[in-house]
């Protein structure tokens, strides 16, 4: 998922042993490694629902603080952890991921679909029966007809996920070539009478099941216009509803007084009767907010100089998770100096990894990267191309070698410009890049700019963004969803906000060997694996980006807080929270 470009959180050791308990173990891909998704269940009960609903602990008003807002409020727009985990409370796609913690939340259960799809055809038709009954937080019920029009609102707004996702239902090659008129009638066929909805692709994609259960897939009213919404709430299904959006103050979600519970898997009724997130706070303010009981969660990464009391005062409060994710490096293939491999080859070599570690918080909660695909991920391979004295894994930098290749590509003098988001901990790992592309022979000039628009920014072509920092987070447990999604040409779209290959990275050579691992999918998720991991390896040959750390999040809570529970797809389920 998620999906996901906004940093976790810092921890000193002492926090981390201290806390260790309160969260997860270390994450797995089981989910997606070895079979389809959904794992052939038939309906959204089963073991892997949450426990019952207690409704001596509803009610209350949940208070989130974040530095900034996340962009645009339109599910179908919006790539952020920070929104995505209010989506999961707030819209339905036909399938969902289970709303639970631990390797549970991985499975694909239905939602607003009575049962997983029947696939016929060879794996290329999903047919769906909608549950019926269910509406929208603004009275309208759930038909087919919203089902179709959803479908082609994904291209008509350019989804990031458009060309990724979504491009093997029939017509949406037409739709990404003209979105404004797209028409999915072919693809996607609803019959009112039945209540039913089948869609047809032109190949048999095993992934396709998780990809209807991601925000990006939200059912919507039929008549939402087909435009990014901003900050104008779009009505949904789920538990609660968008009231209003204000990115220079607060957003407010309220009690969505058409919600009944069908799938306590997929949509569980949620506990607070408000969820409020406030904005423009620093991240020290943030933290001190919780202290002092006046917020319950802060969003943003964890300043360092308030480790030490979070880990002894509040040990209680923290709450340790590792993830399936990574920061890195994006940069720009198509614009000097980074056109020229070699120069992107040398930031690889220069940058220590453990010195970014560190400045994120220590071993305990990062680890250094030198692959795209983060361990444990479905297709990971142990190997590193950029590391001093060679290895399977990173050791150390190679400044020497690195300048040299600087010197060999022709660009050393020229000025870079780092462009990364200006929250604490990004700015400092920013001025750390800024310093070693100028020990290897660049000028370069640090641009730290708000993270409502930094994700944005750095995606679209007209900005001229030549490197950056970024961060990842799966949406679902597949290789495809790192190396397809954010390195293959279909995810490059020159002049959009929207672009989420950032370094605008078009091999058609290793484009092939993507296709090729996909197709595989469809027989063999091993086999298709092992052909992730050699994509892997072509990428990092390459060198568009530099991958630079696998993180963990620190989830810091209030006293009042209780019935934490952290789904390893949308981690924190923010609407299970017990402020009462």
């Amino acid at each position: 998922m998620k999906h996901y470009t906004i940093a976790a959180a810092l921890a000193s050791v002492a926090l981390l042993s201290a806390t260790a308990a309160c969260g997860s173990g270390g994450s797995t891909a089981s989910g997606g490694s070895s079979s389809a998704p959904g794992g052939g269940q038939s309906s959204s009960s089963g073991s892997s629902a949450p426990a019952g609903y207690d409704p001596a602990h509803a009610g209350g008003t949940l208070h989130l603080v974040a530095n900034a807002a996340a962009g645009s409020l339109d599910p179908q727009v919006n790539y952020t952890l920070q929104y995505w985990q209010l989506y999961q409370a707030s819209y339905d796609g036909l399938l969902a991921f289970t709303k639970t913690a631990g390797d549970a939340s991985f499975t694909v259960v239905p939602d607003l679909a009575t049962a997983m799809p029947t696939v016929s055809d060879g794996g290329k038709t999903y047919t769906f029966q909608l549950h019926s009954g269910i509406k929208f937080s603004n009275g309208q019920p759930v038909t087919t007809k919203d089902v179709v029009a959803s479908f082609e609102r994904i291209f008509k707004v350019s989804s990031p996920t458009a060309g990724t996702f979504y491009v093997g239902i029939v017509g949406a090659t037409a739709c990404l070539a003209k979105p404004a008129t797209c028409d999915l009638s072919k693809g996607i066929v609803a019959d009112d009478a039945a209540n039913t909805v089948t869609i047809h692709l032109t190949a048999a994609d095993p992934e396709f099941p998780y990809k209807l259960a991601v925000p990006h897939a939200s059912i919507l009213p039929a008549d939402t216009p087909g435009k990014d919404m901003g900050t104008t709430p779009i009505p949904g299904t789920g538990a609660y509803y968008f009231a209003s959006d204000d990115p220079n103050r607060q957003l407010t979600m309220k009690r969505n007084p058409y919600f009944k519970v069908w799938s306590v898997a997929a949509e569980p009724q949620g506990y607070p009767d408000e969820i409020i997130q406030t904005f423009g706070l620093t991240v020290e303010d943030e933290v001190t907010a919780v202290e002092n009981g006046q917020a319950d969660w802060v969003y943003d990464p964890l300043p360092a100089d308030r480790l030490g009391e979070i880990g002894t005062k509040y040990e209680s409060q923290a709450h340790v998770n590792t993830l399936t994710a990574m920061f890195y490096a994006p940069m720009n293939v198509n614009i000097a100096p980074f056109n020229n491999p070699k120069a992107r080859q040398a930031v690889n070599w220069a940058i220590d990894r453990s010195a970014m570690v560190k400045i994120y918080g220590g071993t305990n909660l990062a680890a250094p990267a030198c692959t795209f695909l983060p361990p444990d991920f479905p297709g990971h391979v142990d190997f590193c191309d950029y590391t001093a004295g060679g290895g399977a894994t990173w050791t150390a930098p190679d400044l020497a070698k690195a300048k040299q290749l600087v010197q060999e590509s022709g660009t050393a003098g020229q000025t870079v410009g780092v462009v990364v988001q200006s929250d604490d901990v990004n700015k400092q790992l920013g001025e750390y890049l800024q310093s070693v592309l100028n020990q290897i022979g660049y000028k370069a000039v640090l641009k730290p700019i708000s993270p409502n628009i930094q994700f944005t920014y750095i995606q679209n072509t007209k900005n001229k963004v030549q490197i950056s920092i970024s961060s990842w987070y799966q949406d679902y447990p597949a290789a495809s969803d790192f190396l397809h999604v954010l390195l293959s040409c279909a995810s490059f779209h020159p002049g959009s906000d929207t672009s989420i290959n950032i370094s605008g990275f078009c091999d058609k050579p290793i484009d092939t060997q993507m296709d090729a691992a996909l197709t595989s999918e469809q027989t063999s998720m091993t086999q298709a694996n092992t052909m992730w991991g050699q994509v892997d390896k072509a990428v990092m040959a390459q060198a568009p980006t530099a991958p630079l750390f696998t993180p963990k999040l620190i989830d810091f809570t209030s006293s009042r807080i209780k019935h934490y529970e952290f789904s390893k797809q949308f981690y924190m389920l923010v609407d299970q929270l017990w402020v009462k």
